[in-house]
């Protein structure tokens, strides 16, 4: 295929064929995909959107999405021939209306980016995740991120509340335009949340605000047995609005410690922590958490804790989890990122624990966990006397066992990071027939020509 043609429309310095651009842009953060990109393009306008949609589409060319490639099921790798359409040059913040407390920006406006300017507007974007400072906003609604603040603040498609689109026919659509209240039919703006561009290219997207937390204090707790993470859940849950609500192992806190350097955050050593961020408004409310803290240890659920006294505190606490991809990643970490029913969390938590120490008898297993929101994160790592992959093979064995206990559950075998290729082939476990036929209809709707990131969600 001759990319040549694609300068009528982008200039030349934005249409790259090197092959260090392909191997930058042409994958996310999946580590067990061969990648096979034909071109990577840098649109800067709507308009330059749809002049390459319809040039794809004459010649038949298929279109892969990137953003910041931070995701984790391949959704943004480009394998069979595909141009990786770049939109980190589509990085405006273009109007912020103070009435109604909204900001239109580009897909390519970075997650940190948008949260600063909302600290700026004394305001909180709250959707919030370890690689905010990385992640590109049309991504993360793409794949309708989650992160840590979804207990109290809900998915990014909560926040979303118009969509600039181009579809697979290369047709521009304004989706809700922001209205609150729209009872006029289906709302098309959801479907291309969490479409992982199958349907179409985000090209605007306006995002609402709110009011930010007044004191946000961060708790963390060593904890035992595995059950007491639900039942310390439960007894904050009934006193307090969690900001946050996250477990992670003593596996996962070691290689965090000996990857930044920080030393025990408490005095005693427990298989898991649980990390609590609250709203610390008053005496009152650190006085209800310390009692709930002491009749925790009193019933045996904790063994030690540490409440933050100061903003670089509750930072320091938070890397303990934050930093736990970054701080495995170097092991070529396997992942599963699956959810429950939050009332079906402390029996699957118990099941899965079974699962890996019975499946995974050689593997180092990281695992992790928005519990508040019902997802857990599995992160099997290589060891050193394997190839890749012999890893990926024995990986797979298990995958089947995991997602038949997940469909058993009524659960998700992708919680926040999309299907893309990695999670296509156990999509059934979530999905019935006759969903995946609809969807798979829905898309032949936007996207006729089949040309609008192929092969990702299912075939």
């Amino acid at each position: 295929m001759n990319v040549d043609s694609l300068t009528q429309f982008i200039e030349n310095d934005r249409v790259k064929t090197d092959a260090e651009s392909f191997e930058t842009y042409g994958k996310d953060w999946t580590k067990h995909i061969a990648i096979n990109p034909i071109a990577i393009v840098f649109p800067k306008t709507t308009k330059e959107v749809i002049s390459l949609v319809n040039w794809a589409r004459q010649n038949k060319v298929a279109l892969v999405p990137s953003g910041g490639r931070t995701g984790l099921s391949g959704a943004a790798t480009a394998s069979n021939r595909e141009i990786v359409v770049s939109f980190e040059k589509m990085n405006r913040i273009l109007n912020f209306n103070e009435f109604d407390q909204c900001v239109t920006v580009e897909p390519g406006v970075i997650t940190e980016t948008l949260q600063n300017y909302a600290k700026d507007k004394g305001l909180l974007f709250p959707v919030d995740f370890a690689s905010r400072g990385s992640s590109q906003i049309g991504g993360n609604i793409a794949t309708n991120a989650g992160g840590i603040n979804v207990v109290r603040y809900g998915l990014i498609r909560q926040w979303v509340t118009s969509l600039e689109v181009v579809t697979g026919e290369g047709k521009v659509m304004q989706l809700n335009k922001s209205l609150v209240k729209n009872a006029s039919g289906y709302d098309l703006r959801q479907l291309f949340i969490g479409s992982e561009g199958t349907l179409g290219f985000i090209t605007q997207a306006e995002i609402a605000f709110t009011r930010p937390p007044e004191n946000p204090t961060v708790l963390l707790f060593a904890v035992p047995e595995l059950d007491g993470v639900m039942k310390i859940y439960h007894a904050f849950k009934k006193r307090f609005s969690l900001l946050a609500f996250e477990m992670f192992t003593d596996v996962a806190k070691n290689y965090v410690m000996r990857h930044t350097g920080q030393g025990e955050p408490l005095e005693e050593s427990t298989p898991y922590y649980v990390i609590i961020e609250i709203d610390n408004t008053s005496e009152t409310e650190i006085e209800a958490a310390m009692e709930i803290f002491e009749s925790s240890m009193e019933n045996g659920w904790l063994v030690d804790g540490t409440v933050s006294q100061s903003a670089q505190q509750s930072q320091d606490l938070w890397r303990l989890r934050e930093d736990i991809t970054e701080a495995t990643s170097a092991w070529e970490p396997y992942k599963n990122d699956v959810s429950v029913r939050i009332s079906k969390v402390p029996e699957f938590l118990t099941s899965v624990d079974q699962v890996l120490k019975s499946e995974y008898p050689d593997f180092e297993t990281v695992w992790f966990g928005h519990i508040g929101d019902g997802n857990l994160h599995i992160n099997i790592l290589k060891p050193a006397n394997l190839t890749s992959e012999e890893f990926i093979k024995s990986c797979h064995r298990v995958d089947e066992i995991l997602f038949e206990k997940i469909e058993s559950f009524g659960g998700s075998v992708s919680a926040e990071h999309g299907v893309g290729l990695t999670k296509k082939p156990y999509l059934h476990h979530t999905r019935s027939p006759e969903e995946i036929t609809y969807m798979k209809a829905i898309k032949a709707i936007f996207d006729p020509d089949g040309i609008m990131n192929p092969g990702k969600i299912f075939d």
